[in-house]
């Protein structure tokens, strides 16, 4: 029997053994573990070790039979990740809310699979039941990748759609699924607050996301209600070092000379290896305030979780380096913490142009530089 959020939702305990099966079988999803885990061995010893590694899947995979058990399967990773590419992982705000309801937490995008997993991690290792992510459809071009995903609680944002009727369509069901995943599923839900990474450091929310959130509003319900009522709560993630720092400024003076930037098809999955992969140094999530009060249009919302999600932030070395390098000299860190934020920046800028050197500051710098703003603003 079809259901209309079968080609958005995440997989259900009844699908997990044919997408193990299928996942377990598949070539391209052992040679990429086989690529990950074994990058440093001749290539010669590839279909020996593709042999091994689908052996041991499989026999990893007979012990599964929930999707909660499969998730347990990723903690010891995520585990070891933490604590091989994080000097510390922090939390603050989550003892404020109220998590017996679900809520909506809508965070800021630095990373394509890290924000969603700490989040996660956070609310795992604080007994509290994961989220459900949205992600979009470009990520979904491999279909392995499609299956991992959605067996990992991740429902499907439908962006290659094309044509106005097609668009609003995939917005509508969008928005029921968020809905029903709250109220009916009683599952706590996580989206980005926009398309794509905030590769400049500048995080703010797409108001057409929360215009998407309210299209399922019935007509008798005031739009501030219907918001207040999906329980949305700003989430800032806060990185001392970005793994594709160095990347996303090559992107983006590219972007600024030729006005766009043609992104290669496997470039979100090495972004999203580098950034599990890369050092991180230290990592901080913030969860603030509910989204309360009687908002009437969805750039108030908007506006609203930029502020939160900007208060939230924490400020590194690393910010306050890249200011004083942009001649900040207003800028003073710890003299130790100082040092080192600096002998990391210089580098990384070691390996990029001039041009783009100033983009990689901004990028640590930014946050710093809005969060005065911001405080002179409410002085």
């Amino acid at each position: 029997m079809t259901h209309k959020f079968d080609k958005i939702k995440p997989f259900s305990n009844a699908e997990l053994s044919t997408v193990l099966q299928r996942l377990a079988n598949k070539k391209d999803f052992i040679m990429t573990l086989v690529k990950f885990k074994f990058a440093k061995w001749p290539r010669a010893s590839y279909p020996l070790l593709s042999l091994i590694t689908k052996m041991f899947i499989k026999r990893k995979f007979a012990d599964i039979n929930s999707l909660s058990e499969f998730q347990i399967l990723v903690e010891p990773y995520m585990r070891r990740m933490i604590k091989k590419t994080c000097a510390e992982l922090t939390v603050s705000g989550l003892d404020t809310l109220d998590l017996s309801k679900p809520c909506l937490f809508v965070s800021n995008h630095r990373d394509i699979a890290l924000d969603p997993a700490f989040v996660n991690w956070v609310l795992h290792i604080n007994g509290q039941d994961t989220v459900r992510i949205a992600v979009g459809d470009n990520l979904l071009h491999k279909d392995w990748v499609a299956d991992l995903i959605r067996l990992n609680k991740c429902f499907v944002v439908e962006r290659s759609v094309e044509g106005r009727r097609e668009k609003l369509a995939a917005a509508k069901l969008l928005s029921e699924y968020i809905e029903h995943t709250l109220k009916n599923d009683r599952q706590h839900i996580w989206i980005a607050q926009r398309e794509g990474r905030a590769k400049d450091g500048i995080d703010l929310t797409n108001p057409a996301i929360v215009s998407m959130l309210s299209l399922n509003k019935p007509k008798d319900m005031s739009f501030g209600d219907y918001i207040r009522d999906l329980r949305i709560v700003p989430v800032s993630l806060s990185y001392e070092f970005d793994p594709c720092d160095i990347h996303k400024a090559k992107e983006l003076y590219q972007a600024e000379q030729e006005g766009k930037y043609d992104k290669p098809d496997n470039e979100d999955m090495q972004s999203i290896v580098s950034g599990i992969t890369g050092q991180k140094g230290k990592v901080h999530v913030h969860f603030g305030k509910l989204v309360g009060g009687d908002f009437e249009n969805a750039k108030q919302v908007a506006s609203y979780i930029d502020k939160e999600v900007l208060h939230g932030l924490r400020i590194y070395p690393t910010s306050i380096e890249a200011a004083r390098l942009l001649g900040r000299q207003d800028m003073r860190a710890s003299s130790q913490n100082a040092e080192m934020a600096h002998a990391y920046l210089l580098e990384r800028l070691a390996r990029l142009s001039d041009a783009e050197q100033r983009k990689l500051l901004l990028m640590y710098a930014n946050p710093l530089i809005r969060k005065q703003e911001q405080n002179t603003e409410t002085a």
